[in-house]
């Protein structure tokens, strides 16, 4: 992939600037002749464009671009060329900020007219193959019945304004001020999990059976509280 990035920009170069060399090493002591410097300088990730699809890999490559000439004024025109050029290209990034002192310093050349000019690349993944369905698809119906619980603390006394929560359906409610609560469509198959959460205490229930109706509702007795 990345080889097929510089290539990208070999052609690039190679239609803003006629009859000069390129070379993709780092800059060093400066050759002779006349031609264009394309050193990669990082991979940076990209995040992932928003897709229902498996969205692609993405990367930008940052290079650094020189130029030299036997003449000064010339490797500074094909610089402004390939500046200009690459402003002009969508599919290329010029970044504004000058490029670093520190940078020149760690590849131990004097600083040189050049700016760096980032590339995107992406690799595209194949959707996983759904499994193939052998068999008809069946759906299970469960009746919906409501539930109904009293909450107590010490001495039995009603427990108001606590929270009483169902995860496993995402289901929540409060109790009144009579310590009752709560929930008017529930599953009638399978344990009922509850989670009681009462002046700062947490108290997990399980209840086999369903509550239907408000006057036999289930008593859940808040012993945390005692003491």
């Amino acid at each position: 992939m990345a080889v097929e990035s510089d290539g990208r920009l070999k052609d690039w170069v190679g239609s803003v600037i006629q009859g000069a060399d390129l070379s993709l090493e780092a800059p060093g002591v400066r050759p002779t002749g006349r031609g264009v410097g394309l050193y990669l300088l990082e991979l940076i990730q990209s995040p992932p464009p928003s897709t229902s699809r498996r969205p692609p890999l993405q990367l930008a490559l940052r290079y650094l671009v020189t130029a030299w000439s036997d003449k000064p004024e010339d490797a500074h025109q094909m610089l402004v060329d390939l500046m200009f050029a690459a402003m002009e290209n969508s599919d290329f990034q010029v970044e504004q900020e000058p490029v670093p002192l520190t940078l020149w310093t760690a590849l131990t050349v004097p600083p040189r007219p050049s700016f760096v000019l980032r590339v995107p690349l992406r690799q595209e993944r194949p959707q996983p193959q759904a499994k193939l369905v052998r068999q008809p698809l069946k759906i299970q119906s469960s009746p919906i019945v409501g539930f109904h619980g009293l909450l107590l603390g010490p001495e039995d006394m009603p427990l108001s304004d606590c929270r009483v929560e169902m995860p496993d359906l995402n289901l929540a409610t409060g109790t009144d001020y009579k310590g009752r609560f709560s929930f008017p469509s529930v599953p009638a198959a399978g344990t009922k999990q509850l989670l009681v959460k009462a002046k700062g205490y947490e108290l997990p229930v399980c209840s086999e059976e369903n509550h239907p109706d408000s006057g036999a509702p289930l008593i859940i007795r808040f012993s945390p509280l005692e003491g």
